[in-house]
């Protein structure tokens, strides 16, 4: 039987439903991987997990896609697309919008979402998991952030859409009207707020470019447009792929059902094996050897998020498998280091607060993976439609 050629190509919506065998080759037989389109691709979860600390060497400031950000943005590049010392001060910013207390805060009104969605569905009997609750809970939760009023929600959702799919493409402007219109809406929405402010990012960054912050409009903006396009599809992958898998691994489901104690740790392993955005690029910013390979400066470079978290040699023999009791010390999912996830808390809550009421409204619910249909794009894997039965029995 002739063997495929080991040869890394970006996955769409016709190849996501399996990357996890073209991963565990590539760690066993090329971790340091040069692909066909000249992208090395670092699959190891210990080569994945230092470069993406390493920003002194791994640079994320020609963006973190197959092409050159900078030359595509109309805007100003965004905090996900800079560097420290300069990160570090947007970054501390952004804290400010993100604190436990803000997150703790927020969980009532994701529970009394969650449990409404969830009984709509249990009412209809079957529906699209996608659309009933993983997709709309993560845009409810990114516009609370952000501070837009319940009226516009409904508008900032289908902004949202767009942009997320042009953004899991690596096409940013791809999102046209969509984004102009959201921008258009924003600045107005910035002008409210210095008058009438809230307790949401906008204010916030609002009240710290008034004590010399030096945001500006222009920052502010771009803070929203990676709360958009970074809490969105991040999250709805992580909770279809969550019921996917608690359809696929029925004992794992009855270990929850008899034991909620678990549900946070189960949120971790399902954020290790569903790894939403499966890898992100950077550029080294001089020569550097990786496993014995030397990468030159200037070269990009993918760190492979989804199967650094599936590698046996951090996670154990049966990587590949769900098991909600593992003890994790390390993941990748939100990377590593100065980058890591602003939002890492606010999807912990979304996924632990989903898995108690979807077990508690729908203990016997299955989603059919197989019908399932993936969203387009070559760095977030994530269902754009998933089947689900509010009781299969």
């Amino acid at each position: 039987m002739a063997v495929t050629a080991l040869a890394y190509r970006p996955f769409g919506r016709e190849t996501w439903r399996d990357p996890f065998t073209l991963y565990q080759r590539l760690r066993d037989e090329d971790p340091v991987h040069r692909s066909p389109m000249g992208t090395w691709v670092l699959t190891r979860f210990d080569d994945v997990f230092r470069a993406a600390r390493d920003t002194a060497t791994f640079s994320s400031a020609q963006g973190l896609t197959f092409l050159n950000e900078r030359e595509e943005l109309a805007l100003a590049p965004t905090m996900v697309m800079m560097d420290p010392p300069g990160h570090t001060h947007y970054r501390r910013l952004a804290n400010r919008g993100f604190t436990p207390r803000q997150v703790a805060e927020l969980e009532p009104e994701v529970r009394a979402f969650v449990r409404r969605r969830l009984r709509e569905l249990r009412a209809q009997g079957t529906g699209d998991f996608v659309s009933v609750l993983a997709r709309p809970l993560p845009s409810w939760v990114v516009a609370h952030y952000l501070g837009v009023p319940e009226e516009d929600r409904y508008r900032f959702e289908s902004w949202t859409q767009s942009i997320v799919q042009a953004n899991a493409k690596g096409v940013v402007m791809g999102a046209g009207p969509a984004l102009a219109e959201l921008y258009g809406y924003f600045t107005e929405l910035i002008d409210r707020r210095r008058s009438e402010p809230g307790d949401d990012l906008v204010s916030v960054l609002i009240q710290a470019d008034g004590e010399g912050a030096g945001i500006g409009l222009e920052g502010i903006l771009g803070y929203a447009f990676v709360m958009i396009a970074g809490g969105n599809d991040t999250t709805t992958g992580l909770l279809a792929g969550a019921a996917e898998l608690l359809t696929a691994y029925p004992d794992q489901r009855r270990r929850l059902l008899g034991d909620r104690g678990l549900i946070p740790n189960a949120v971790e392993e399902f954020l290790r094996l569903t790894s939403p955005v499966q890898g992100l690029c950077r550029v080294a910013t001089r020569d550097v050897v990786v496993g014995g390979t030397t990468i030159s400066r200037g070269e990009r470079v993918l760190l492979c998020y989804g199967s650094a978290n599936r590698d046996p040699r951090e996670f154990g023999t049966d990587a590949e498998e769900a098991d909600v009791g593992r003890h994790i010390e390390r993941l990748v999912t939100f990377s590593s280091g100065a980058h890591f996830c602003l939002g890492a808390a606010a999807a912990r809550l979304q996924g632990r607060v989903v898995l108690e009421e979807l077990l508690a409204e729908c203990p016997r619910f299955a989603v059919d993976a197989g019908a399932g249909v993936f969203a387009d794009g070559a760095f977030t894997r994530r269902y754009e439609s998933l089947p689900v039965t509010a009781d299969a029995g």
